[in-house]
């Protein structure tokens, strides 16, 4: 695979003016048009290729595609004082500006999604939910799928953050502040286990059940009644359907989806055999850009901060959003590890070594409401560090 990848923007050209015997000239009408494609992110059709016909010449232009901007963003359209005006003010003269739904379909047709894991694993299944005619990358590690977008060799991640019975996935809030990439999107999987076997093994067969340690964990009281003792942990559930297969393992059953049953030819013994049936992941999906928020249907905005320390600060630094109404629906503290200690002197005992702590937050607002930005703006003042790492629509469909 390319270590980087291109998108290649179809020559679209400038609409025919009327022509004038007086100002037509040959040298004018050879001129190109010239595109310039905007990178805001595509999830909430914000992202565009905005066309100019009237750019001045540029020295990399090529097949009739100039170069992004440094930022990545179109530029306001430059002048050119040869240019003719149009004949009246009205401006359906214009070519329509390309949207996201040019270069790929509403359902994800076009994009390469990246997710942690073997084909059949379950971050799949939700990138297949987010994007359902994306083609899927798997990758080995949740690291691997950062780089591959960031190095365009995918242009999404899909990637779990928390689940209602195992909690938050902690890796993963790491490598948002490690990497440059925005949430874009969110997207909840029920996650149902099927104990997975070759053909030919009953339950009673199986003394060892094998699969990712939180899938384990969620179906450990199950195995327990089947009598399977031995639990071997491994990277993820797929992954688990995969080694099953391929070693032909006669003793030893894979806890994964059904999928991954389909993919790799083994037999499903059991279904729905976690403990707590309302098993649902929560996953996010990553761009490289950030869409553009709105305010006419629910959004949420993610952060990360950090602040000084001293009694009372998380108390205020909660109180900008109290204040103003804004909703919290999660709060995570990681050490910072930047700062990893700090000593603390005080009167009463002798110094300390205590952790410095990032706090991540979900907020129930967009970044266009007003009062969400001045919520941010009054706790930047106060805090050390601040970064809104996405502001993106809620999921609100079943699981």
């Amino acid at each position: 695979m390319d270590s980087t990848a291109c998108l290649r923007l179809p020559f679209l050209p400038a609409r025919t003016r009327p022509s004038s015997s007086s100002s037509s000239s040959p040298r004018r009408a050879a001129r190109a048009s010239s595109i310039k494609c905007c990178a805001a992110a595509s999830d909430a059709g914000a992202s565009s290729a905005s066309i100019s016909s009237a750019s001045p010449r540029r020295p990399d232009v090529v097949n009739g595609v100039g170069p992004a901007g440094v930022d990545g963003l179109a530029g306001p359209p430059v002048p050119v004082p040869d240019s003719p005006a149009p004949a009246s003010r009205d401006l359906h003269w214009l070519p329509r500006p390309l949207t996201s739904a040019d270069l790929m379909g509403v359902s994800g047709e076009g994009l390469k999604v990246a997710y942690q894991g073997c084909p059949g694993a379950y971050s799949e299944a939700a990138a297949k939910k987010a994007y359902p005619n994306c083609q899927t990358v798997p990758c080995e590690h949740f690291d691997t799928a950062f780089k591959a977008v960031e190095n365009w060799l995918a242009d999404r991640a899909v990637l779990p953050l928390e689940n209602s019975l195992g909690g938050s996935i902690h890796r993963n809030f790491d490598l948002l502040l490690r990497h440059r990439l925005h949430i874009v999107g969110e997207v909840r999987l029920a996650v149902r286990h099927c104990l997975l076997a070759n053909p030919g093994v009953k339950i009673e067969n199986l003394k060892s059940a094998m699969s990712h340690p939180q899938a384990l964990a969620q179906c450990e009281h199950t195995l327990t009644e089947f009598g399977i003792e031995h639990r071997e942990a491994v990277d993820d559930t797929a992954g688990a359907a995969k080694t099953v297969a391929e070693q032909n393992l006669p003793d030893t059953g894979a806890i994964a989806s059904s999928l991954a049953a389909e993919l790799y030819g083994l037999n499903v013994l059991a279904e729905n055999i976690q403990d707590d049936k309302d098993n649902v992941t929560r996953f996010m999906m990553l761009a490289r850009e950030p869409i553009i928020p709105r305010t006419d249907k629910p959004f949420k905005t993610s952060i990360v901060f950090s602040l000084e320390e001293g009694p009372g600060q998380l108390f205020k630094a909660l109180g900008v959003f109290a204040l103003r109404e804004i909703n919290l629906t999660k709060i995570e503290s990681r050490p910072h590890k930047k700062r990893p200690l700090r000593i603390t002197d005080d009167s009463f005992s002798t110094p300390s070594k205590q952790f410095d702590y990032l706090f991540y937050m979900d907020l129930e607002a967009s970044m266009a409401d007003p009062k969400t930005q001045n919520a941010l703006g009054n706790l930047k003042e106060f805090a050390t560090f601040l970064r809104v790492l996405g502001s993106y629509p809620t999921d609100v469909n079943e699981a």
